[in-house]
């Protein structure tokens, strides 16, 4: 029987207990692959569209099973991508040596009330920014398509089929994984050091395919300004610094290294932060005036508010009542955090009041912020990290003054604390900005299947306690097996196998800067003016061009991120770029006038193929975590599954690159083999046309 979903009288299973428990699951399992690829390279992927799929593949055994289900699955599941980047901040506590380990309330509220919080923040953005916007939410849209393919009677093969590329890159990517960071036969990166006069600079490869996957998902705009960036640290700050810093011994590969975390790394810094301004500011204006049109729709009677079900958030009453158990779980969390500290009743009381307001505050621009930059250009490409750099500066500075005014800094304890409160604060902001950066772009997928607000948006807050329900556990997990740069919770671990946490480190880095004064300002300085340079060219290439754009804050990610990390990005972003000029080119001979929906089915197989080559490392870096816990707590070695000696180092690099190699073809393989579904292709345009 088919259905209008967009009817107001439709009465179909959608918010499920099921459905739900799925959604639970998922939730758990993308968490889990999250906050491992996060902490490992600073990068999380969105899980709207596996998850789709995953609930189409399940849920199609079940006779009642609907779109509308599947999207409630994908709407929790969704906060998996998203709620996971708290490990761009909480980390930072380990490294300060304040915490030991991830406790599980303090951690489970800060996660489960930030991401709540983020999820009633953006209810009042969602007539203004969803139904009455031209934003063009790339991954809410891609998303939708793939549900409503899935539901057509008698189509089920199709959704099998996106199933079979998301495990058949899964499977790829846990293979190569597992034989890389396991068995050890496979390297994981290479680097080729070259001589500059007295200094010294690297041609670095890396052979991540989660990474490869991710740029192909991030687009060429992307790709090209992160390579701007690794040429910007690479082949000008690197060896101009070694140059001019070289020690009497000479230039080696280590102090060059040292160069680029100690100095370099904080010009990308300075380019990240002056870049997240930026497009805060840009987007100032669209954003105040879309709250407006969307609180005075709020205050608006019942009956004006329920015309249609699919025009119905959250009564104003549940958002309160939501908001005041929020409040509780953060005065309660905050008050936990402070009271370990021997201070007074009156300082501690104004430090937990003083935390929720700011957080409350800067978490409520964040989230109008965060929801307009993910329907501008996607969940996977929003600045959360220069976005948390932001709150860092501003928690520090507030904490620093109250802390200054009682006498805090008279011991070192006081500092540490200082900073650790500081840190704390911004834990909750990052939590805030992460789900409000996902849950436009879900109610948008919901928007074009017809679903109903006031069920999603319950199924964002489910998400976001679920999530943070594995957060503290798999944060505890992934550091007692890997440890993180500057955290290990064991003498005699490995310091180079240590999980980079490269958001964490550098959020720390700053918040310590603040508090004892010994940062060097000046590295900071010169990339805001790297920043700016950057947001210039990008403001004359939007004008002058039609279609180039040159992101700032992927410049800045450039500098920063290790380099053997971003060459797989680059390569993948520019492997879709000419993959999709292949791709047009085709349909148009063989497509006619079909062929933008010829592209789309090629490009869809790319996208959930991709997905799957960042979910199968993911996992298996999760499942090498918990083996190897296993192994140190019963007393054997870190690396329990090593079949080879430091012998065989250089072979396995060269095997690696052939691994990632191969990799790479046989995504483009799968994607240019795709054979066109005209039938496919003609309710496609049907459904388009209808939409129009």
């Amino acid at each position: 029987m088919k259905h209008d979903f967009m009817s107001h009288d439709l009465h179909l299973p959608e918010l499920t207990f099921r459905g739900m428990l799925l959604g639970a699951l998922i939730t758990l399992i993308f968490t889990a692959s999250n906050v491992y690829l996060g902490l490992k390279v600073g990068l999380t992927f969105s899980s709207s569209i596996p998850a789709a799929i995953i609930s189409m593949a399940i849920l199609r055994f079940f006779k009642d099973s609907n779109v509308l289900e599947n999207n409630m699955v994908q709407t929790q599941a969704s906060a998996a991508g998203t709620l996971s980047a708290i490990i761009f901040i909480l980390p930072g506590l380990l490294m300060l040596g304040y915490w030991q380990g991830f406790p599980f309330w303090q951690t489970f509220l800060i996660c489960a009330c930030g991401g709540s919080l983020g999820v009633l923040f953006t209810i009042p953005l969602r007539r203004a920014m969803v139904v009455n916007s031209d934003l063009p939410y790339p991954e809410g849209r891609a998303a939708a398509e793939i549900l409503k393919v899935g539901s057509h009677s008698g189509e089920t093969s199709k959704s099998g089929s996106g199933m079979t590329d998301i495990v058949s890159g899964g499977a790829v990517a846990g293979i190569i994984s597992l034989c890389a960071n396991g068995f050890k036969v496979l390297g994981d990166s290479m680097s080729f050091w070259l001589p500059v006069g007295k200094g010294i600079t690297q041609i670095p490869l890396g052979f991540s395919t989660a990474l490869l996957g991710a740029g192909y998902l991030i687009g060429i705009a992307s790709g090209i300004a992160i390579l701007v960036g690794v040429l910007i640290a690479w082949a000008g700050f690197v060896p101009y610094l070694t140059n001019a810093l070289a020690p009497d011994g000479g230039v080696t590969a280590k102090f060059a290294m040292g160069v680029w975390k100690e100095k370099v790394r904080f010009i990308g810094a300075g380019a990240i932060g002056i870049a997240a301004i930026w497009t805060l500011i840009t987007l100032i204006k669209p954003i105040i005036e879309g709250m407006k049109i969307s609180l005075q729709s709020m205050s608006g009677s019942t009956a004006e508010r329920e015309l249609h079900r699919m025009d119905t958030d959250m009564s104003t009453k549940s958002v309160m009542l939501t908001f005041a158990v929020i409040l509780v779980g953060l005065v309660i969390t905050f008050w936990d955090f402070v009271s370990a500290v021997p201070i007074s009743a009156g300082l501690m009381w104004t430090l937990v009041v003083v935390g929720v307001v700011v957080a409350l505050l800067i978490g409520f621009f964040v989230a109008a912020a965060c929801g307009y930059m993910a329907g501008l250009i996607g969940t996977s490409a929003s600045p959360i990290s220069g976005i948390g750099i932001l709150a860092t500066i501003i928690s520090s500075l507030v904490v620093y003054f109250i802390a200054s005014e009682n006498n805090l800094f008279a011991t070192e304890a006081g500092v540490q604390f200082a900073t650790a409160m500081a840190i704390f604060m911004t834990s909750v902001v990052i939590a805030i900005a992460s789900i409000s950066n996902d849950n436009l772009q879900d109610l948008k997928t919901g928007q074009l299947v017809g679903a109903t607000p006031w069920r999603q948006q319950i199924a964002l807050l489910l998400g976001s306690v679920a999530g943070a329900v594995a957060i503290a556990p798999v944060l505890n997990l992934l550091y007692q097996a890997y440890g993180f740069t500057g955290a290990l919770p064991r003498a005699e671990m490995d310091p180079n196998a240590a999980l980079s946490a490269p958001q964490a480190t550098l959020m720390t880095t700053i918040a310590q800067g603040i508090f004892n004064s010994s940062m060097d300002w000046n590295y900071i300085l010169i990339g805001v003016v790297v920043g700016i340079v950057a947001i210039i060219v990008n403001v004359i290439l939007k004008s002058t061009t039609a279609s180039l754009t040159l992101p700032p804050l992927a410049v800045g990610m450039g500098i920063y991120l290790p380099p053997t990390l971003e060459v797989p990005l680059i390569v993948g972003s520019f492997m879709s770029y000419f993959v999709g000029r292949y791709l047009i080119a085709r349909a148009k001979m063989r497509a006619g006038e079909l062929a933008e929906y010829d592209v789309e089915q090629s490009n869809r197989r790319g996208v959930l193929f991709a997905s799957g080559l960042i979910v199968g490392e993911s996992l298996i870096g999760v499942i090498i975590a918990v083996i190897i816990v296993l192994s140190v707590t019963t007393g054997g070695g870190e690396s329990p599954l090593q079949l080879v000696g430091p012998e065989f180092e250089s072979t396995a690099g060269w095997l690696g690159l052939l691994a990632f190699i191969f990799a790479g073809l046989y995504l483009v393989r799968r994607v240019v083999t795709h054979k066109f579904d005209k039938e496919e292709a003609l309710a496609m345009k049907a459904e388009q046309e209808q939409a129009k």
